[in-house]
């Protein structure tokens, strides 16, 4: 069941969920807009030659209040909102229709599990044929919040866990990634 807003407003009052820092402008009828934070991460392609599974990704880490992504091109981000969820509530990240219009794409794998406390990493790509310019702190993605039908035993305790910034990979660590190595 989706969360309506006087349920989040409900659960946030009582600390049950935490979006932080919030504002009323931010709670819709059926989400909650975050915005983007000034903490960004761009694969480093004068360090590697190829990106693998089973290999730690190289990063340039880029702090500022504003950013151009040019055309056809990847930048990892992240929500100025640190946002935990209880152990019975899973979230859904969203770009918002004005970003999506003019061609770019948000994503984070579009599910934070129940447990997880952080910021969100966000994955955006620039479809379009013109650079755009971000600016933190603008509305980026929206969350959508659902309740599951009983709280999980095995809440999120992942390696993604309690970040504070735009996370890069860490699909090295997977148990995959160990056997090969």
């Amino acid at each position: 069941m989706i969360l309506s807003d006087l349920t989040l407003k409900s659960m946030l009052t009582s600390g049950e969920l935490v979006v932080d820092p919030l504002t009323d402008g931010q709670i819709q009828p059926a989400s909650i807009d975050v915005r983007l934070g000034d903490h960004f991460l761009k694969v480093d392609e004068n360090r590697q030659d190829v990106l693998r599974l089973d290999k730690d990704v190289r990063y340039e880490e880029i702090t500022q209040s504003e950013i151009i992504i040019p055309p056809n091109s990847f930048l990892l981000a992240t929500t100025r909102e640190y946002i935990r969820l209880p152990d019975d509530v899973t979230a859904f990240v969203e770009g918002r229709s004005s970003i999506g219009r003019i061609g770019l794409f948000i994503q984070n794998a579009g599910w934070v599990d129940p447990g997880f406390e952080g910021t969100i990493t966000l994955e955006l790509f620039n479809a379009n044929r013109l650079p755009i310019r971000l600016q933190a702190d603008r509305r980026i993605c929206q969350l959508v919040f659902a309740r599951m039908d009983r709280a999980t035993p095995n809440p999120y305790r992942g390696k993604y866990q309690g970040q504070r910034d735009a996370t890069g990979s860490r699909i090295a660590l997977d148990s995959e990634s160990q056997r090969s190595a």
